[in-house]
């Protein structure tokens, strides 16, 4: 019994040490030019009804179930979402708009694993029809994720998913396929 004891002990405090050591905050982001004016892109990247069509995530559950409230675009707009094992579960608001500039929102997840999170997204002009657009989140680990992000980090998580999801967008505007 002693020996279970100690042995108990010794996972918790191995766990508690990883916990310690590893970063909590977490900032992931990805940049993209795309040929188009600043306020054509702004104009379609602070929809959430867009979102649906370059964003990963969404693209890979399809038959997720989403709801919109207030006016989309605008400051406390939201939607709710809840897919089938790709997409998990939550609810994304409109927290911050700078118009025509910067756009951030609150993001909660509730499946497959509660977080919070906040995404942003900037656009600057670089020259007339071609503009810089940059698209992060970030946030806090708690435990058990701060442990988990030793071994496969949020960059590793989500960097990908990024890169997919402006590489949709950059399509999406420069060909101008947008319902």
């Amino acid at each position: 019994m002693t020996l279970f004891f100690y042995i108990v002990i010794a996972i918790i405090t191995f766990f508690a040490f990883l916990h310690a050591y590893a970063k909590k905050n977490y900032d992931v982001s990805r940049t993209v030019v795309i040929n188009r004016s600043k306020d054509e892109v702004y104009g379609v990247v602070r929809q959430l009804k867009i979102q649906s069509k370059w964003v990963p995530w969404f693209q890979r559950d399809p038959e997720a179930i989403l709801k919109y409230k207030g006016e989309d675009g605008k400051l406390g707009a939201s939607f709710y979402w809840k897919g089938n094992n790709k997409a998990g579960e939550g609810i994304q608001r409109i927290v911050k708009i700078k118009q025509g500039k910067v756009m951030e929102t609150k993001l909660l997840f509730v499946k497959p694993i509660k977080i919070t999170a906040l995404t942003y997204i900037g656009v600057k002009e670089i020259e007339p029809e071609k503009t810089k657009m940059i698209w992060g989140v970030r946030g806090l680990l708690g435990f058990p994720l701060s442990v988990i992000s030793l071994f496969y980090s949020p960059e590793k998580l989500l960097g990908q998913d990024f890169d997919q999801g402006l590489k949709n967008l950059k399509v999406l505007l420069e060909k101008r396929t947008m319902a």
